[in-house]
């Protein structure tokens, strides 16, 4: 059969929109979600540009948004978003570490930003991850050389000397603080911290609280003060990106670094300036901060996002007074009565998001109130859906935080407690630990824990009465044997009694075996058994390569732990045998699979796998029938959930 031009147009216009209709999202679905799927469907490989007409190169705007999807991922476990992020990287990233468009002598601080996809990229277990690794010691690189003011704050552009705009803080710092976290030296900490507070003290205004856009040493800039330096008004995008930056930054600093406070004293002397000037209207906030209602002014989506997104996370991880929030929900509900849209075909977009804001250059841009009036605007900016849909995976988070609130789930590495050659050649623990974000980590199920309103801890030492003290939920994972560790510690009598003492006035017990060839089972089955459970000298599930139906379990309907979760994938486990008061809570052809029993005050819950850690549970490996993830937080649910 032949067609003509136009009919081969006719068949593909109509095979996209099929395609389109069919993977839209549902309207239930979450703001989150919907709007990615705005982004991912107009870009659909990847980013394929920023401004109009121009191809996209690497740049900010790209590592915005990809942020944004990151932490949708981390909702969804929805292997779609890391490979379309990981798609982005590889359109630039060579397989020497190179960085394609990339042009390190300019000295742009925008360029760092992308890096933090980079770094997302090099902690997963992964064939050919140095390459990400190697293009982020590049862009670390830059930083080393990146010009600075006389005080050591780092330029914003080459172009731009001796200027320090807020707007660089976001673009640098958070890749700055996770790249010392994972391969850097502690002392870099001081570096970044004081980026926050050299601008921060250039910047802000002592009667306001606000911070102006920008600060030029050297008062060469038309657009500075001549005695201060300070550009002369405020823009919300300019803040936004400057919280932003500090609760992102403070996801790696260290509890224990000493200048830590530093950071969060800025944060809580900062947005509650900033809540001042929120629109008691529309909840939103306008594109210059301070003049709300003057002519010509407007409400702006960018800066309303960065504020909404920065307040809610602020509150989620204790930086700011839980009374915030009612702010940032108020900020939200306006964004989508004022800002969202919904076209034809089902798609929803962002609006009223301005192109951009900048200071100097050529045209010059010269700071005034009517510069900052005279940007247009654009339809599903990425400065604008960035934010937007980070903030409304924080008020999804939000939502959900009451199961956990004042719960703490505590990990064991004593019992468990294995070393890998880390990536800078140091041993490093790993296996079952919250920070481990290959597959052999426990961080998916500890940011589920975390997102539920619950504390993550880790307990090093045998456990006690002092060690189990303020812990809720205390989780024992694959006990070492020899071959995993020179000197295993095993379960003994005391261990016992400290933790039998611990459920009976209350606490929740996690117990995850392995199979036979890969646990220790004879010390841990002394423990299991003062709770009725005994890890069966039996391996079932022993999956063979990818035959992955070999590691299905079902789950019947109106289960009381996993409510929704129907098919889950557990390879090679140790099956269960129940005595009073332990009773099975999941069953597969006749084995028990999952185990619980009441003891005092508290509950035990015992399973032959630890079937959640990262490769299981993160959507990258198996097939998307076994609903881990769903079943990880049901699990995490139902742990909590008891009073």
């Amino acid at each position: 059969m032949r067609f003509s031009l136009f009919g081969w147009l006719l068949l593909i216009s109509q095979s996209i929109l099929a395609q389109s209709a069919t993977t839209l999202p549902e309207r239930g679905t979450p703001w989150s979600q919907r709007m990615v799927a705005t982004i991912m469907a107009n870009n659909a490989d990847s980013i394929a540009y920023v401004k109009e007409g121009k191809d996209a190169h690497w740049e900010y705007e790209m590592g915005v948004i990809l942020q944004a999807i990151e932490q949708v991922w981390y909702r969804t476990a929805d292997d779609r978003y890391f490979q379309y992020i990981q798609k982005n990287m590889d359109r630039y990233v060579t397989d020497t570490g190179d960085i394609r468009t990339y042009k390190m002598d300019e000295y742009n601080i925008d360029y760092v930003t992308p890096g933090r996809s980079l770094l997302l990229i090099s902690q997963q277990t992964l064939p050919g991850k140095e390459k990400y690794r190697k293009a982020a010691d590049l862009l670390r690189k830059q930083l080393a050389q990146q010009p600075r003011t006389n005080e050591g704050g780092f330029w914003h552009k080459k172009r731009y000397p001796y200027q320090m705009w807020l707007d660089g803080l976001y673009m640098a710092e958070p890749f700055y603080a996770e790249y010392t976290r994972l391969y850097g030296k502690a002392s870099d900490f001081d570096d970044i911290v004081n980026q926050f507070v050299w601008m921060e003290k250039h910047a802000r205004d002592e009667k306001t609280g606000l911070l102006y856009h920008g600060w030029d040493e050297s008062r060469e800039q038309k657009w500075a003060n001549k005695q201060t330096g300070k550009s002369p008004n405020f823009w919300s995008r300019a803040m936004g990106w400057y919280v932003m930056a500090l609760v992102d930054v403070l996801d790696y600093v260290p509890q224990s670094y000493a200048r830590r406070g530093e950071l969060i004293a800025i944060l809580q002397r900062t947005l509650p300036a900033i809540v001042k000037y929120q629109d008691p209207k529309s909840g939103c906030w306008y594109q210059v901060t301070d003049r709300l209602g003057d002519k010509g002014n407007y409400l702006e989506a960018s800066g309303t996002g960065m504020f909404v997104y920065a307040l809610a996370k602020g509150v989620r991880m204790g930086y700011l007074p839980a009374t915030l929030l009612s702010s940032a929900r108020k900020g939200y509900d306006g964004m989508l009565r004022n800002f969202i849209s919904t076209d034809a075909n089902g798609q929803i977009h962002l609006e009223k998001t301005v192109l951009v804001g900048g200071l100097g250059g050529n045209p010059y841009r010269d700071g005034s109130y009517a510069y900052y009036l005279s940007e247009p605007l654009r339809q599903d900016d990425l400065k604008g859906v960035g934010p937007f849909v980070m903030a409304s995976v924080e008020m999804e988070i939000a939502n959900e935080r009451t199961i956990g609130q004042g719960k703490t789930v505590a990990v064991d590495n004593y019992f468990n407690h294995e070393f890998r050659k880390g990536t800078n050649g140091e041993q490093e623990p790993f296996h079952y630990t919250w920070e481990d974000r290959q597959h052999s980590g426990f961080f998916w199920w500890g940011n589920i824990f975390r997102n539920l309103g619950a504390k993550t801890a880790t307990i090093a030492g045998a456990p006690t009465a002092a060690s189990l003290k303020g812990v809720d939920i205390y989780i024992i994972v694959d006990p070492d044997t020899p071959k995993e560790t020179a000197k295993p510690n095993y379960v003994n009598e005391a261990d016992i009694k400290a933790i039998a003492s611990w459920v009976a006035a209350g606490g929740t017990l996690v117990l995850m075996a392995n199979d036979t060839s890969n646990c220790e089972h004879t010390q841990f089955n002394k423990l299991a058994d003062r709770f009725g459970m005994q890890f069966l000298p039996k391996n079932r599930n022993m999956v063979q390569g990818t035959q992955w139906d070999q590691g299905q379990i079902l789950i019947p309907a109106r289960n009381g732990i996993f409510p929704k979760t129907r098919t889950v994938y557990i390879k090679e486990l140790a099956p269960l045998n129940i005595t009073s008061p332990a009773k099975a809570a999941v069953t597969d052809a006749g084995d028990v699979i999952m185990g619980i029993a009441s003891v005092g005050k508290g509950r035990v819950f015992a399973v032959g796998d630890p079937w959640l850690y990262n490769e299981y549970v993160d959507g990258r490996r198996i097939p998307a029938k076994f609903e881990n993830f769903g079943a990880a937080k049901e699990l995490a649910s139902w742990l909590l959930g008891r009073k």
